[in-house]
C-alpha cells in the first residue's frame, strides 16, 4: 500500500470513451471528450487511468516491468517511472494509474499497446424483512416455509463475495465466524493491515481484506481509517446484507423494523476491497477488480455511484466472476441510469412491506398519519410530545435563512416542499437542511412534505433533537385548513405485510434509458433498497439507496452460483432477468414512485423484481461468451435477456439463441406483449428440445413500425412458455424514429 501524497488529484468528468478494440461498443457509446485540467506548459500533474487491455503474460512481475517501460519512454528515466507510478494492474488485465502531465497523458496514448488513457475520477458511495419479502425465509431446517434456494446453495456456503466499497467494521456481530470451515483452497488473497485493523480482524467469514488510497485527496482522508476499516458505515451495511450472519433482535434504535438481521448469503465468505475515502477513486477501484481477479472471487459487488462505466469489469467477467452494479440514485429522471455495461447485472430499487407509520394529533382531535424515524429516549423531557406544542407553518420556507430569522423555539415546524422542477435541491436534501435548520433554532420537532417517502434516513439526524415526520402534500394541506395551531407527534411503530402496497420502485431509483448505451436496456432487474437494515458498525441502521439494492442481488448470485458452479455469469443474469416478477403478491402491476406514481416500465425495473427461489430453475437461459461483447457487430444482435430498439424507423429483426437447462425433452410457445404502435413477431413461435438432442434453439423478433413518427418509448415483453412450470420473460423497449440524430423532447 502506497503512503497518501499530498498531490490532491482534481475532481474530473467521467470519460465516456471505450477500448478502441471494442468493436459492439463503439457503433453505439456516445463519446465525451474528458475535461482537461491541467496546463501542459505548466508541469501539474495529476492522475490518469492507463488501460493496455488483456495481459500478453501470465507472470504479473513480467507484466509490471512492460509498464515501467512504457513510463520510462516516455519520462525518459525508471527512476521517473517509478516515482509516477500509482498502481499497477497485472492480474486480470493490462494497465496502471501514474501521475503525468496532460502533454505526457497524450505521448502516452500513443505508445504501442495503450488503448485508453482517461483522469482519474470519483464516485460516490451510492435486512430484517427484505429477505422474507423476496422468499428468502431462513431456516437451518428444511421446512415448507424456508427458502428452496437457500437450502439447495447450503446459504451459500464458501462461495466468495468480493465487495468493492467503504470498508468494513469486522467486531460487528454478522461477521462471526462461529462454525466456519477452513478458507477456501483456491483462495489467494491477503489480510492487509493498517491503522486500527490487524490480522486478527480477518476471520473464516471475512477471508481477506485490502485498501487502497493512493489516489484519495487529502480531504477524503479527514476521519476516515487508512485500513480496511470502515469509517461512515457504507461498506459493513452492504457487505452484512450479502452475507451477514445471522443475529436476532436486531433493530434500528431498539424498536424499530425488529427481527432477525442476515444476509442473503448467509455462509458466504467476504473479500473486503476498500476503494472510498469519502469518495472512490477510479484508479483505486480498477486496482481493486484487478486485485479481485487474482484473489479468486466468485461474485463482485459495487454500490458505487456516478457514471461509472468502467470497462476493466469485462475482465472480472471473463474470469467467471458475476458483476453486480448499483443503477443509481438520480431517478426519477429519465436517462439517469449509470453502469449501464452490458456484462453486469445493474440493479433499481424498490420498497418492501414495511413502513413506520407516526401519528399527528392536531389540536381540535383530527388524526393524520406520516412516517417517521422517532422512536427513542422516551424518558427524556426534551424529547417529550406527550403534550400539545404550538406550530409555525414556514411559508417562506424551511432553510437556514428563514428558520433562523423566525422564533422557532419549542415549536413543531411546519415545511411546505418547493416544487420539485424548480427545486436547488433533491426532496432529501431539503429535508435534510431543513432539519438541520430547525435543530439550530432549537424546534421541538418538524413535519415535512415530501413528494415520496421513500428515504426515511435524513431523519437520523433529528434523533436526540426531536421528531421529524415526512407527509404527502394532502396531509400538509389539511393540517393548514385545519385551523389548528397545536400539534403532538406519537413516536412510530413497525408495520409490515400485505396490508403495505408493495414493491413499488422508490423515487430515487435512477431510470432508464441509458445514456450511454441506448441499445441497452438497463437497469436490467430490481431489488429491495429502501430502508434496509443492516450492520454499521457494532450496531444496526436502515439506509436507503440502490446502493442497498445491489448487496440484494449479489446475494442471490452467491447462492445460484452454489447451485450452479458451472453457469456462466451470462446465464446467472438471464436466470434472475428471466424470472423476475412485474406484478405484486395480488397480480397487480408493480408501480414506479415519481412526481406522479405510475405503472412501472423497463426502464424503471429492467424484467421487474427479483424472485430468487425461482431464478433456481429459469428453464432457458440467454448465454454469452466473453469474447461476443467484443465481437458482436451490431448490439441489437448481442444475446442478453432482453431487446432495447432506440431507433426504429421501418423495421429490425433481432436475433436471440435460448439453452435449455431444464427438462431435456420440453416444448415452448412464445407469448408477445406487443409495445404500442408495433408489430412484432416471432420465428418459429414454437422451439423443441429432445433427449440427446442440441440444447441450444436460436429465434428471430421482427418488429414493424405502423406509423412512421417520432415518437417515445413503447414497452412490451417476450415469454417462452412451457407446459406451465416456466415462464421465462424478457423485457422489450422500442423507440420510433423519422430522423436521426433528433432527441425525444416530449
Amino acid at each position: 500500500m502506497c503512503t497518501h501524497q499530498n498531490n490532491n488529484p482534481k475532481m474530473a468528468s467521467r470519460s465516456q470513451t471505450v477500448s478502441s478494440s471494442s468493436a459492439l461498443l463503439l457503433g453505439f457509446l456516445v463519446l465525451l471528450l474528458p475535461l482537461q485540467y491541467t496546463d501542459a506548459s505548466s508541469g501539474e500533474t495529476t492522475i490518469y487511468v492507463v488501460y493496455m487491455g488483456r495481459k500478453m503474460h501470465d507472470d504479473p512481475s513480467v507484466v509490471m516491468a512492460s509498464h515501467h517501460a512504457a513510463l520510462t519512454s516516455i519520462l525518459g528515466s525508471k527512476d521517473e517511472a517509478l516515482n509516477s507510478i500509482v498502481y499497477s494492474y497485472k492480474h486480470g488485465f493490462s494497465g496502471f494509474a501514474a501521475k503525468l502531465t496532460e502533454a505526457q497523458a497524450e505521448e502516452l496514448r500513443k505508445y504501442p499497446g495503450v488503448v485508453r488513457v482517461r483522469p482519474n475520477t470519483y464516485h460516490k458511495l451510492h435486512t430484517t424483512r427484505s429477505w422474507d419479502f423476496l422468499g428468502m425465509s431462513y431456516g437451518q431446517q428444511p421446512s415448507a416455509s424456508s427458502s428452496r434456494l437457500l437450502r439447495k446453495a447450503k446459504y451459500g456456503e464458501d462461495v466468495i463475495v468480493g465487495v468493492i466499497d467503504g470498508g468494513i467494521w469486522p467486531e460487528s456481530r454478522s461477521f462471526d465466524d462461529t462454525g466456519y470451515g477452513p478458507v477456501p483452497k483456491r483462495w489467494k488473497g491477503v489480510c492487509q493491515t493498517g491503522q486500527a485493523f490487524n490480522a486478527s480482524n480477518c476471520n473464516r467469514k471475512i477471508i481477506g481484506a485490502r485498501w487502497y488510497n493512493c489516489d484519495a485527496r487529502e480531504e477524503g482522508l479527514k476521519g476516515q481509517y487508512k485500513s480496511a476499516r470502515d469509517a461512515d458505515g457504507h461498506g459493513t451495511h452492504t457487505a452484512s446484507t450479502i452475507a451477514g450472519s445471522p443475529v436476532r433482535d436486531a433493530s434500528y434504535g431498539g424498536g424499530l423494523a425488529a427481527g432477525l438481521a442476515r444476509g442473503g448469503a448467509p455462509r458466504a465468505r467476504l473479500a473486503i476491497y476498500k476503494v472510498c475515502f469519502c469518495d472512490c477513486g477510479e484508479a483505486s477501484i480498477v486496482a481493486a477488480i484487478d486485485a479481485a481477479i487474482g484473489d479468486g472471487v466468485d461474485v463482485l459487488s459495487m454500490s458505487l455511484g456516478g457514471f461509472m462505466e468502467i470497462e476493466e469489469t469485462q475482465h472480472a467477467v471473463s474470469a467467471g466472476i458475476t458483476v453486480v452494479l448499483a443503477g443509481g440514485n438520480d431517478g426519477p429522471v429519465q436517462q439517469s441510469v449509470s453502469n449501464a455495461l452490458p456484462w453486469g447485472i445493474t440493479v433499481a430499487a424498490t420498497t418492501v412491506d414495511r413502513y413506520f407509520p407516526t401519528v399527528i394529533i392536531l389540536g381540535g382531535g383530527e388524526k393524520l398519519v406520516g412516517q417517521s424515524l422517532f422512536y427513542h429516549n422516551r424518558s427524556a423531557a426534551s424529547n417529550s410530545n406527550d403534550d400539545f406544542t404550538s406550530l409555525y407553518f414556514a411559508a417562506k420556507g424551511c432553510d437556514r435563512k428563514n428558520l433562523g430569522s423566525a422564533n422557532i423555539t419549542g415549536k413543531i415546524i411546519v415545511c411546505f416542499a418547493p416544487p420539485f422542477p424548480q427545486s436547488t435541491y433533491p426532496p432529501p436534501a431539503e429535508f435534510y437542511m431543513a432539519t438541520q435548520a430547525a435543530i439550530a433554532g432549537g424546534a421541538k420537532g418538524i413535519i415535512f412534505e415530501q413528494y415520496s417517502t421513500d428515504v426515511l434516513e435524513n431523519q437520523m439526524y433529528c434523533q436526540g433533537h426531536m421528531p421529524c415526520v415526512a407527509v404527502d402534500r394532502e396531509t400538509i394541506f389539511r393540517i393548514l385548513y385545519s385551523e389548528s395551531t397545536v400539534a403532538k407527534i406519537s413516536r412510530a411503530t413497525t408495520v409490515v405485510g400485505a396490508q403495505v402496497a408493495s414493491p413499488r420502485v422508490a423515487m430515487f431509483s435512477s431510470r432508464g434509458p441509458s445514456a450511454q448505451f441506448p441499445g441497452i436496456l438497463k437497469p436490467d432487474i430490481a431489488a429491495p433498497g429502501v430502508s434496509i437494515l443492516a450492520a454499521k458498525g457494532d450496531s444496526y441502521e436502515l439506509m436507503s439507496g440502490t446502493s442497498m439494492a445491489c448487496p440484494h442481488v449479489s446475494a442471490v448470485v452467491a447462492l445460484l452460483k452454489a447451485v450452479h458452479p458451472d453457469w456462466s455469469p451470462a446465464m446467472l443474469k438471464s436466470a434472475i432477468v428471466t424470472t423476475a416478477s412485474v406484478t405484486d403478491r395480488f397480480g397487480i402491476p408493480i408501480q414506479a414512485n415519481s412526481l406522479q406514481r405510475k405503472p412501472a416500465d423497463a426502464f424503471d425495473m429492467g424484467g421487474g423484481i427479483i424472485q430468487p427461489d425461482k431464478a433456481i430453475d429459469p428453464g432457458l437461459v440467454y448465454d454469452i461468451t466473453p469474447e461476443e461483447y467484443t465481437d458482436t457487430d451490431e448490439i441489437a444482435q448481442l444475446n442478453l435477456p432482453s431487446i432495447a430498439v432506440p431507433d426504429l424507423k421501418k423495421s429490425i429483426t433481432v436475433s436471440r439463441t435460448v439453452t435449455n437447462v431444464g427438462p431435456a425433452k420440453a416444448t415452448y410457445r412464445a407469448v408477445v406483449e406487443v409495445p404500442a404502435g408495433l408489430r412484432m413477431s416471432v420465428e418459429p413461435p414454437v422451439i423443441a428440445f429432445q433427449k440427446g438432442g442440441a440444447r441450444n434453439a436460436t429465434f428471430k423478433v421482427t418488429f414493424v413500425a405502423k406509423q412512421r413518427v417520432q415518437g417515445g418509448y413503447a414497452f412490451g415483453s417476450l415469454t417462452w412458455l412451457d407446459d406451465g412450470k416456466h415462464s421465462v420473460r424478457i423485457p422489450v423497449a422500442v423507440r420510433t424514429v423519422v430522423r436521426d440524430f433528433v432527441a425525444d423532447t416530449s
